[in-house]
Formats: C-alpha cells, structure tokens, sequence
C-alpha cells in the first residue's frame, strides 16, 4: 500500500517514480513486425486469440476487435464483463462497450441490459445509426430492433454475491478486483473489464473495450469503458489506447486520448502511458490511494506501452505469428 507520505510528495513534485513492479516480460514490440493484438488482463489471451484468428481469415480490424471482445462478453465466469457480470446495487445486470477505428468511426452503449453481447450492439450503433452512444432504455430497445436476442444476464453465482453483498455492505458500491486485488486460489487476479487493441501490418489500428462496470454500482452509474477519450482512443498515424481499473479516475482527465495525445506530440507507447498515471497521480493525491488505474497503447509499427498505479496489472501480446505472451505492467507504486 502506498503511504501517505508518498502520495503527498508526489503530487507536490517532490519525488520521483517509487521502484517499478518487476515485469514478467519486457518488451516494447512483440516478435518480429511487432504486436498485432495486445488486450487487458491475462483473460485477454482467449480474446486475442479469437481476434487474431479472425484477421487471419481476412476480416476487417473491426471485425477482429469485435470477435475478440465477444469472448468474454460470453463467460459466466467473468463477472466485470458481460453474461455473468456483477449486477449494479438494486440487482440489475448493466453493460458498457465502445468500438473505434482510427477514422474516426465509433458506437458505444452504456447501462444496457439483458443483451449478451454489448460490444456487438456497440458495433450497430457505429454503422446504423447517426450516433455515437446509446444509452440505458433506449439502448436495449435499440438492441432488440437489431435483433440481439433478449437474455437475463444475472447468473445463479453473481446473484449469490450481490446478496452476500447486500447483507453487510451498507449499500455503498464496491470496486471490481482492479481495486479489491482480489485472487483466485491459483493466485491469479480476478477478472476486469477488457480492453483490446488490434493493428494490421500497414499500421491501422482499432479497439474495443467492454465491461459490467463497477460491482454493486449505483443504478446509472456509467464508468471511463464506453466513453471515447477515457475508455479507448484511437487514431491514425498516432495510435491506440485502452484504460483499466477504476473508471472514475481515468474520466477525470480524459486518459486514453491524453495518451494518445502524447504520442501524437512525439513520446512513445510506454513513455505516453507512464506520463498519464502520473499525472493522474498527482492531480488526486491521497484520494488514490490503494486505487488501481492501468493504460495500454499501441502504436503503428506495433510498439506497446503499458502502465499502472499499483502491481497486478496483466496484458496479453500476440505477434504477428500470432504467438501470444502475458506481461505484467509496471507500476507506480510498489503493493
């Protein structure tokens, strides 16, 4: 846990960066030509996997990003995403997706419900719609006009924890595993919203990013995952960036376009993401503390960067091989 006296001095500029958590690889590019898809979290590898395989066929990078994303969207055993997620405090399973290209075209969805696949409604929105977002009622009734078949998203298990939940927490919202650090008995973190970043050789670039939210949130509350800027950015010619962890502090300061932005002014992948966690580290001081934020970014050529608050953050890398390796990003702060 960060001490206080350390927060206190980094937002007055009094010191430097505390000793990085140890990587489980260090690389800026994955395998010859560089990465060709890179994810958030170690779950990520499964959506990787699906993503790559799609672009092997000759699909679109939105095709790819999309087919990735749906991956978790569809296990019951992810309950920061999709089928299976963590309802909000009154027991009502929402989702949150956004989908970008590096044109410009985006579609996003937020508080959706009783649809499987947000990022696939997302999607829709981008292609058949004047819009960028849909929200709440009218993005379910949007989903049922496209044909996305109706499902109850609250499966038997997360329902169990919602009322665990409820019998001791007072009714205040609680922090996805980002925050708790909660672990699986194999000592794995838990799972977390899913970001995903795809390149083709030529160097375009796409994303996709989709999540339950926050576990026990309050009816409403939308995070930084389907908004363009906090929970994904992408660009051409500059690159990409993704967002995990506690939403509210990556909205504060719009934190994937501020990557992108950085890369656009000449840093690179990992110097672009290490600089908006600082930042975010300096403006909110104590009010971080213990609190997990991490960003992924691409570039072009296929570099990575990636960087976090606190140790855990997982990534997954796939070459364009299609090799794929975990990584474990660096931190600000030591546990």
């Amino acid at each position: 846990m960060t001490s206080r006296r350390s927060l206190l001095a980094l937002a007055s500029g009094m010191i430097g960066v505390l000793p990085a958590a140890k990587a489980l690889a260090r690389t800026t590019a994955a395998g010859a030509g560089g990465a060709r898809v890179l994810s958030t979290w170690d779950f990520g590898a499964a959506a990787n996997d699906a993503a790559f395989a799609r672009l092997s066929a000759g699909a679109s990078l939105i095709d790819a990003v999309e087919a990735g994303a749906m991956v978790p969207e569809a296990d019951p055993t992810n309950h920061s995403v999709g089928y299976g997620g963590y309802p909000d405090r009154d027991g009502h399973v929402t989702l949150d997706a956004v989908i970008m290209d590096d044109a410009g075209n985006v579609g996003a969805v937020a508080a959706l419900e009783d649809t499987v696949h947000a990022i696939s409604v997302a999607r829709r929105v981008m292609e058949q719609t004047p819009h960028t977002m849909l929200v709440g009622e009218g993005a379910t009734r949007f989903a049922r006009a496209q044909g996305f078949p109706q499902r109850n998203l609250l499966t038997p298990e997360a329902e169990k924890a919602w009322r665990d939940w409820l019998t001791t927490a007072q009714y205040r919202p609680e922090a996805n595993s980002e925050n708790r650090r909660a672990r699986t008995p194999g000592g794995a973190l838990d799972h977390d919203t899913i970001g995903l970043l795809a390149r083709n050789p030529d160097g375009r670039l796409a994303g996709a990013c989709t999540t339950s939210g926050m576990a026990f949130k309050m009816r409403g509350r939308v995070g930084d995952s389907p908004q363009v800027g906090s929970g994904l950015y992408v660009e051409a010619g500059v690159g990409a960036a993704t967002s995990t962890g506690l939403g509210e502090e990556v909205t504060r300061i719009a934190g994937t376009a501020r990557v992108v932005a950085s890369m656009r002014s000449g840093k690179s992948a990992q110097a672009a993401c290490e600089e908006v966690v600082k930042h975010i580290a300096s403006l909110r001081g104590n009010a971080i503390r213990g609190v997990q934020v991490g960003f992924l970014a691409l570039d072009p050529r296929g570099n990575v960067g990636a960087f976090c608050l606190l140790p855990g953050f997982t990534y997954a890398v796939t070459d364009m091989a299609g090799r794929t390796t975990i990584h474990q990003g660096t931190s600000l702060f030591q546990a």
